[in-house]
């Protein structure tokens, strides 16, 4: 499985970016797939997920500001990035889980300037 992130970059506070995920294969098949970001210094943590179902889960900083959606025929999960903080500066993975198995992609920078 493969999962190649792109869309990140440099944004000033209060702007958005729209961050993309292209899966190597049908992100049905997957339970969850979705956003983690890791800034400096911190630990990894969850952004936003999706489900199978279309069930999606939020961090609560990110709840209102940030929105996943997802392709099922192009195999591509978004991450839309609004009202964005110096916090929200991180790298940010994509992520898929099948069951037992969990699938980490390349990350991609995000940097919120003030």
């Amino acid at each position: 499985v493969q999962l190649q992130a792109s869309g990140g970059g440099l944004v000033q506070t209060g702007g958005s970016l729209r961050l993309a995920c292209a899966a190597s294969e049908n992100i049905f098949s997957f339970n969850v797939i979705g956003w983690y970001r890791q800034a400096p210094g911190k630990e990894r943590e969850l952004v936003a997920t999706i489900s199978n179902i279309g069930t999606t889960n939020y961090e609560d900083a990110v709840k209102g500001r940030f929105t996943i959606s997802r392709d099922i025929g192009k195999n591509m999960v978004y991450l839309q990035m609004n009202s964005v903080k110096p916090d929200d500066t991180a790298v940010y993975y994509c992520s898929a889980r099948r069951w037992t198995e969990s699938y980490w992609g390349q990350g991609t920078q995000v940097t919120v300037s003030s």
